[in-house]
């Protein structure tokens, strides 16, 4: 049995991963190849996706999964269904980092949470909890943080309102100076 994947495999499996939109220019650098043939293989996955739930959407130069334009209100219906639920644990876990840091990536709701936050961040962005917002100095990172909406249906007017703001604002703070000081002893560079 054959174990190396193609490189439209290999795509296939970083869009899924990943969650948000990547360029060419970045799955040639994480895999080690030409644009030339990563567009090759873009053009593969888009053939062989063709006629299925899954699909691939493009956007100026970035690129990711996506599902099917033909499911359009299946999809609605479920969003609609996954709404009117009650946040999950792992949900409120996630809001509470946000709101409490008043400002986070993904890496950082990652590492205190210790798993991948993408779905979640997600469905919290589509019930209008969090937004996100550009990295300030890199377009290419994002940042999450509570909306509007998410202070009135809490009740407060200020972010510094919440209770025990500042213990557990120092706290997440001080958890993400550690992350960034074990991150920079194994060579890896990550959002301020």
């Amino acid at each position: 049995m054959d174990t190396e994947l193609t490189l439209e495999s290999k795509i296939e499996g970083i869009l899924f991963a990943k969650g948000d939109p990547v360029t060419v220019a970045e799955l040639a650098k994480w895999l080690g190849t030409s644009k030339d043939d990563v567009t090759n293989a873009l053009a593969n996955l888009e053939t062989n996706l063709a006629g299925r739930g899954i699909t691939l959407v493009r956007k100026n130069d970035e690129l990711m999964l996506g599902t099917n334009p033909l499911l359009t209100n299946v999809i609605e219906t479920l969003r609609r269904e996954e709404l009117s639920k009650e946040l999950s644990r792992a949900s409120v876990e996630t809001l509470a980092i946000i709101m409490y840091k008043n400002g986070v990536t993904r890496s950082e709701i990652d590492y205190i949470r210790g798993v991948n936050s993408s779905f979640i961040l997600r469905n919290l962005a589509i019930r209008g909890l969090v937004e996100k917002v550009p990295y300030p100095g890199d377009n290419r990172k994002f940042v999450y943080r509570p909306t509007f909406e998410l202070l009135q249906n809490m009740g407060v007017n200020s972010i510094e309102k919440l209770p025990d703001y500042a213990r557990f604002h120092e706290t997440l703070s001080a958890a993400f100076k550690d992350m960034r000081k074990i991150a920079v002893e194994d060579g890896e560079t990550l959002a301020d």
